[in-house]
């Protein structure tokens, strides 16, 4: 079949290309405080953001924190009162700015802010939680849009970890998403922030590299489909493994054949563009350290498109759909991260890639498909296309891969968005040391999970009396997102093993503190996250 044309132009590929790993703005740390730094008068300040706190319990007095004191004093204006008089209160994620005037061309007399930054930021930083600055950084980010460079005191005396979330806030909500469009962006972040009080270079950098992480998921999941083909992401991935001296194996649609994959093969034999699989590796540069690694192969769904096959869906349900490859996105995202930051642990990102398509070629309720390794699975609908080319990809890394540690991660069921909202992935795993971890890692990247049972009387529904497995209960009883779940665990082998449905956090319909309208990119700072704490 010929390739796709139209809008998926030689010239619009590239276009997407160009966002693809593109970097964060910058963020820079500088000594001082705002009453002692000579740079402020240089007249390259564009903003001053100063952290207000809402009043503590007995009080309604806000809470003058980094920086407002200092601003006060240099700038010869009672700030509090301004906040006061602006009703400002000091909550979480809220700014309000001022814009102070220039004296009259006629006016002898300087006023007191003369050779300053004329523009004031009140940070709402709440009661200064974790989450609060989380919030307060992605506030900054959107009140100084279009600005050169912005100077804060905001994270002076954080700890690290607060001063890492309130970073990773302002860098998350300073994305903007790609466009294939002549037309400038409507909003682009500001250039650079310098934060006052010496934040370890260290903190910044992981900030910057979590943040670039999510960056990228958020570029590939929102790249469209007719230019993201199963081909285009595998070459992407490619470009992005070979500048990290990383080993990436491709197969195509030849190779998926010999080597027994049917499931992905099935999927994608609808489509104008076939499947591929692509697996990217890091091991730890140095061979002591190499020698004593764990192994974590992370394998990510990668649907390119989702019609939902034969099994069609709705018009409404299909438009977020270029966005159900997200898992494999978060997969790339993580072993790139674990380069970047020089992991004492072997990563593997695996990453089954297909579009779901109607054709001559598609696979049928009905059909049974001989996955890899020899399993033969039942098709109840072929809407649910994901957990089959994931049961695939899991058979190989548990036959090929010898893993110490097993994580699927997918954009999987309604069932786990309709039971856990668009807050929460759902978090799956046997192993309660597993689970602890993850948990933890949530709380510390602000990408929340909740854990589902994996309840054994649902087993039965799985039953095909033509098959091994039916891949869908034949009779919906509830609990899709667990009889799922318990499918995918039949191709881990004894793998220690985590499972994550992102299908209600990974995508958003409006903007909120850090996260972003549309994809969110939810999963790779959670990821990363846990593999950093890894012993």
């Amino acid at each position: 079949m010929s390739p796709r044309t139209g809008f998926s132009s030689h010239a619009a590929a590239q276009a997407a290309e160009s966002f693809v790993g593109r970097p964060v703005p910058e963020v820079v740390s500088a000594a001082g405080t705002i009453a002692s730094c000579t740079f402020l008068d240089s007249g390259d300040v564009d903003a001053i953001a100063v952290a207000i706190g809402a009043p503590v319990e007995g009080d309604d007095e806000l809470q003058p924190r980094a920086g407002t004191v200092d601003a006060s004093a240099r700038y010869g204006i009672d700030l509090a009162e301004l906040a006061e008089r602006a009703a400002f209160n000091g909550s979480a994620g809220t700014t309000h700015t001022i814009d102070l005037p220039t004296a009259h061309a006629g006016t002898a007399q300087a006023l007191p802010w003369a050779g300053l930054a004329q523009r004031i930021i009140f940070v709402g930083v709440g009661q200064s939680s974790t989450t609060d600055l989380r919030r307060a950084g992605a506030a900054l980010a959107r009140a100084t849009t279009g600005l050169a460079r912005v100077v804060s005191p905001i994270a002076a005396g954080a700890s690290d970890d607060d001063a890492r979330a309130l970073i990773e806030g302002y860098l998350l909500a300073s994305y903007t998403p790609p466009r294939l469009s002549s037309a400038k962006p409507a909003r682009v972040p500001a250039d650079q922030l310098v934060l006052l009080g010496e934040v370890p270079d260290r903190v910044i950098d992981v900030a910057s590299r979590h943040a670039w992480a999510t960056w990228l998921v958020r570029d590939l999941t929102s790249t469209p489909s007719n230019i993201k083909t199963p081909q285009w992401f595998a070459e992407r991935a490619d470009e992005l493994a070979e500048a990290e001296g990383l080993e990436v194996i491709i197969w195509d649609e030849a190779a998926l054949a010999r080597d027994g994959f049917g499931g992905i093969l099935a999927v994608g034999a609808a489509s104008a563009s076939p499947p591929r699989l692509v697996t990217i590796g890091y091991t730890p540069f140095d061979a002591d350290v190499a020698a004593r690694a764990s192994h974590v192969v992370i394998v990510g769904k990668g649907i390119t498109y989702d019609t939902g096959g034969l099994s069609i869906k709705p018009r409404e349900a299909m438009v977020p759909m270029k966005t159900d490859m997200a898992g494999a996105a978060v997969a790339l995202a993580a072993v790139l991260g674990a380069s970047q930051a020089r992991s004492p642990h072997r990563v593997t990102a695996v990453l089954p890639l297909a579009e779901n398509h109607v054709g001559a070629d598609s696979y049928r309720p009905g059909d049974v498909l001989t996955l890899r390794g020899g399993t033969r699975v039942e098709i109840a609908n072929t809407d649910a296309e994901g957990r089959i080319v994931l049961a695939d990809a899991l058979a190989y890394a548990d036959a090929e891969l010898a893993p110490d540690l097993l994580i699927d991660v997918a954009t999987l069921t309604g069932a786990a968005s309709v039971g856990l909202g668009r807050s929460h992935a759902a978090l799956f795993s046997a192993d309660a040391d597993l689970v602890t971890a993850f948990e933890e890692a949530a709380r510390g990247s602000g990408e929340r999970v909740w854990q589902l049972p994996l309840v054994e009387d649902y087993l039965p529904a799985l039953r095909s009396e033509v098959a091994d497995l039916r891949h869908v209960p034949i009779k919906a009883a509830g609990g899709g997102a667990i009889t799922a779940a318990l499918f995918l665990r039949e191709f881990t082998g004894s793998r220690r093993w985590v499972h994550l449905d992102i299908a209600g956090p990974a995508r958003s319909t409006s903007a909120a503190h850090e996260v972003t309208k549309g994809a969110t990119g939810y999963g790779a700072r959670l990821l990363l996250r846990f593999i950093d704490a890894l012993a």
